[in-house]
């Protein structure tokens, strides 16, 4: 049976490569590993397992190699994998937010550095950002085992060697003490914050989001989708996480055009605001983002003053 045809995801920013959904016979080319997790599912659509970690590991491998030049990558076992369509999004959505202030032109090249605050194992941010628009990186975690990781993906694909730099946070209640020195420049940040405010609470989450996606019961607390501690959750959650980032960057106004993070959770947002109104934050912006089945938007902020905003140097 021929599978239907995939409908265009006109809910993802117009830039996004992966709008017209996945080319499967492409992309199996580009990583043979990946053919036998492809599938025709119950509405005829050829697909993967997406609870099934290796499968979309696969998936990844195949997308990095065909639509960003990365020959080499790969993540240890239970770390998160992220989904690459929703984290071109907002590459994309701060492209746009650069270039609302810089006459409506995205800014390129090396010299736009962004901070990737929670890089992760699989460093994925710093590779779209700097195959799309040539940006260069500063990625930072708590966690050593994802730093390295990190460090043997830019190792095995030269083309990212001067455009990716790591730094572990050593004091993990912080996220930009130890990292922003006087001399950095940032033109933006980019988090996914830990959603979840304990190790229980992400594994529930875990459990019900396979038994969605497989329309099954489970109780394990397999998390399928990957997922250190420090990825997952933190003490406070997504809003504590959040609320310590804006009071933190009100220490460093002027090293950075725009801190931006994403916001999972809507009922967080309320008290964001009211946090970035405590310590004057001069520009606020909400972005609406869909990532598969669920809304998420991008909140980002600036305490520099308009004009100050226009005459920003890359």
């Amino acid at each position: 049976m021929k599978p239907k045809e995939i409908i265009e995801k006109t809910n993802m920013h117009p830039k996004n490569l992966h709008r017209s959904g996945y080319d499967f016979k492409q992309l199996i080319l580009s990583n043979p590993q990946l053919e036998k997790f492809v599938g025709i599912n119950q509405h005829d659509i050829e697909t993967i397992d997406f609870s099934n970690p290796d499968a979309v590991k696969a998936l990844n491998k195949a997308l990095l190699i065909e639509y960003y030049d990365i020959q080499d990558w790969d993540i240890p076992q239970n770390y998160l994998c992220p989904p690459i369509p929703g984290r071109a999004d907002y590459i994309h959505y701060i492209a746009d937010l650069l270039a609302s202030t810089n006459n409506g032109i995205i800014p390129e090249g090396e010299t736009v550095q962004g901070l990737d605050v929670g890089i992760g194992a699989n460093c994925i941010y710093p590779i779209i950002g700097n195959s799309v628009y040539g940006w260069s990186f500063v990625g930072t975690d708590i966690d050593e085992a994802a730093i390295q990781n990190c460090k043997k993906i830019i190792e095995a694909n030269p083309k990212l060697i001067d455009a990716i730099s790591l730094q572990l946070q050593i004091e993990s209640r912080f996220i930009f003490k130890n990292i922003m020195e006087p001399e950095d420049k940032f033109a933006f940040t980019i988090c996914n914050p830990p959603f979840h405010s304990s190790q229980a609470e992400a594994t529930k989450s875990t459990i019900r989001k396979i038994n969605n996606l497989e329309n099954t019961k489970t109780t394990k607390p397999v998390l399928n989708f990957g997922g250190q501690n420090a990825e997952l959750w933190c003490e406070g959650g997504e809003l504590g996480f959040i609320t310590q980032m804006i009071y933190e960057s009100a220490k460093y106004p002027m090293q950075c055009l725009w801190f931006t993070t994403l916001v999972s959770k809507k009922d967080n947002l309320s008290s964001i605001y009211k946090t970035l109104n405590k310590v004057n934050a001069v520009t606020v912006k909400t972005i609406d983002m869909a990532q598969g089945q669920k809304t998420s938007r991008i909140v980002a902020w600036t305490f520099l003053s308009e004009i100050q905003q226009k005459k920003w140097q890359y």
